[in-house]
C-alpha cells in the first residue's frame, strides 16, 4: 500500500511542501534541503509523478535558494502527488524507495 503523508511528516528529510493539502490544479511548491545537498550536490531535480502507478513523470529543475532547493508543480488530478530527488551524478535521495508521497485533496 502506498503511504501518503501531510507535508509535516517529512521534516526529518527536510523535505515540505506548501501548501500542506494541495487540490488538482494547484500549484505546489516542492523545498528539499536533504540527503544531496548535504552531501555537495549543487544542483537538484525533482521526480514527480502522480498516483500509485507515476503517471506523468517529469523531472522538473530545482532553484537553489539560501534555505536549500524549490521547485513549483502543479498538482495533478490523482490522490498523491509522488516526488523523489536526484543529483547530475545520479544519486538518489527516495526515501530509503519509500518516495515522498503527498496526498492531493479532491
Amino acid at each position: 500500500m502506498l503511504f501518503k503523508a501531510n507535508s509535516n511528516e517529512y521534516l526529518a528529510n527536510s523535505v515540505i511542501i506548501s501548501p500542506t493539502n494541495p487540490r488538482p490544479g494547484e500549484d505546489v511548491k516542492i523545498c528539499y534541503n536533504g540527503l544531496l545537498p548535504k552531501s555537495g550536490a549543487s544542483c537538484i531535480h525533482a521526480h514527480i509523478g502522480y498516483g500509485f502507478e507515476w503517471q506523468n513523470v517529469q523531472d522538473v529543475h530545482m532553484t537553489q535558494t539560501p534555505s536549500g532547493f524549490e521547485a513549483t508543480v502543479t498538482a495533478n488530478n490523482h490522490d498523491t502527488l509522488c516526488v523523489a530527488f536526484k543529483d547530475p551524478a545520479n544519486n538518489w535521495d527516495n526515501n530509503n524507495g519509500l518516495n515522498y508521497n503527498f496526498n492531493i485533496h479532491q
